[in-house]
């Protein structure tokens, strides 16, 4: 699992989750003369059946976004089973506390967890469809030691000249500075073919990674957080190399953070 994958509308369905755990133990009813009131615990099904379902969608949305791949329940994915729960608990809460009998009122517990359903339902719904909410939660780090563009961190995953010496005065990619010689018996660095360098790059939510024989079934997923190397652009596309040796095709190069 992979908590660098979670987008701001997950932070919103987890704080929406706390919230409701915090409101089944407040006050569930209240009544004019009667101090102690009691919280929905003291009404399992109530507890049960409202709360802890909500919470329950919430957990299923934020797993079903930290992992690798999504996974199905009956053909559903966790996300959209946990979007229907996060639903369903804010319509029960909302006729609950709309049809409070008479002698009693809507308690603190009741009123907070009908406010926190409202809002991990809308947090479910609104993820996929506002690209405010789809940023990540916890941003990439930045590279250990900024680099100029196009240039790779010395010695690092990827780097073409890992391991080999430097001709006195070159440049990784970058041949050699005017009036630089190199050391006899060493051979001068050559830059890569066309104009395009290899760099490191981050993706802002999951993306995709396709075979480079143009299969349309990915080969594995870019996760936020995670450095990878672009080793070639074809057009819009890039040929990404992930950090077990896997290469693909990333179609979708909006927004990446170049490292």
């Amino acid at each position: 699992m992979n908590i660098r994958s979670l987008t701001r509308g997950d932070g919103v369905v987890i704080g929406a989750a706390v919230l409701l755990f915090i409101a089944s133990f407040l006050s569930f009813y209240t009544a004019d003369g009667y101090t102690n009131a009691p919280n929905a615990w003291e009404y399992l099904g109530d507890a049960l059946g409202l709360y802890v379902g909500g919470i329950i969608g919430a957990a299923l949305i934020v797993v079903n976004r930290a992992l690798p791949q999504p996974r199905k329940v009956a053909g559903l994915e966790l996300g959209q089973v946990g979007a229907a729960f996060s639903v369903l608990t804010a319509w029960a809460l909302f006729w609950t506390l709309v049809g409070v009998k008479g002698g009693l009122s809507a308690g603190a517990g009741l009123i907070l967890g009908f406010i926190a359903a409202l809002v991990l339902a809308g947090g479910a719904i609104a993820t996929p469809l506002v690209p405010a909410l789809q940023a990540a939660l916890i941003p990439a780090p930045k590279p250990a030691a900024p680099q100029p563009y196009g240039a790779q961190p010395p010695g690092g995953y990827g780097y073409p000249g890992a391991g080999q010496q430097q001709p006195y005065g070159g440049q990784p990619q970058a041949g050699q500075p005017y009036g630089a010689q190199p050391q006899p018996g060493q051979t001068q660095a050559q830059p890569p073919a066309g104009d395009f360098s290899p760099f490191w790059f981050a993706v802002p939510v999951p993306r995709p990674l396709f075979a480079e024989d143009g299969s349309p079934t990915p080969i594995a997923e870019l996760a936020p957080g995670t450095w990878y190397l672009a080793v070639e652009q074809r057009g819009p596309a890039l040929v990404a190399q992930t950090q077990d040796g896997r290469r693909g095709v990333l179609q979708d190069t909006s927004g990446i953070q170049r490292g």
